[in-house]
């Protein structure tokens, strides 16, 4: 499945709290991203209002807030920002889903491969239950 420019390139904004120890979080994050793989602009629009420009298929909008809340910047926690946020980590999910072959072209013939060990007759195969298996 090909996946087209318009749906691998997003051009987010993400909102920070505007009540924060650090008053100028769109540029200390805008500094943190400028080297990760996958991020192709960052633009601090103000102290708290960032643009990031980047390829979904290498970096999600997901991972990019989990890196910025793990660096300490707060994001905006309000309704509207939260339905956002979660109408664009699912969009996102399922194009990541939906181009596997194009992301991965190994994914599909591993979980194939994968499939016919389990099913093939081998010596490797513990015929016990589980609950026994955990008590020896």
């Amino acid at each position: 499945m090909d996946i087209y420019d318009d749906e691998r390139i997003k051009r987010r904004d993400i909102v920070f709290q505007r009540v924060h120890p650090n008053p100028n979080q769109a540029q200390t994050a805008a500094a943190f991203l400028a080297g990760v793989d996958g991020i192709l602009q960052t633009e601090p629009a103000s102290p708290w209002l960032l643009y990031v420009t980047y390829d979904v298929l290498r970096i999600s909008l997901q991972e990019i807030e989990e890196a910025l809340t793990e660096l300490g910047l707060h994001l905006d926690r309000n309704l509207f920002n939260r339905l956002k946020r979660a109408l664009h980590h699912y969009t996102e999910e399922t194009v990541r889903a939906n181009s596997a072959m194009t992301l991965d072209g190994q994914t599909l013939t591993q979980k194939l491969f994968a499939k016919r060990y389990e099913l093939i007759e081998h010596g490797c195969r513990d015929e016990r239950p589980e609950h026994w298996r955990r008590y020896l």
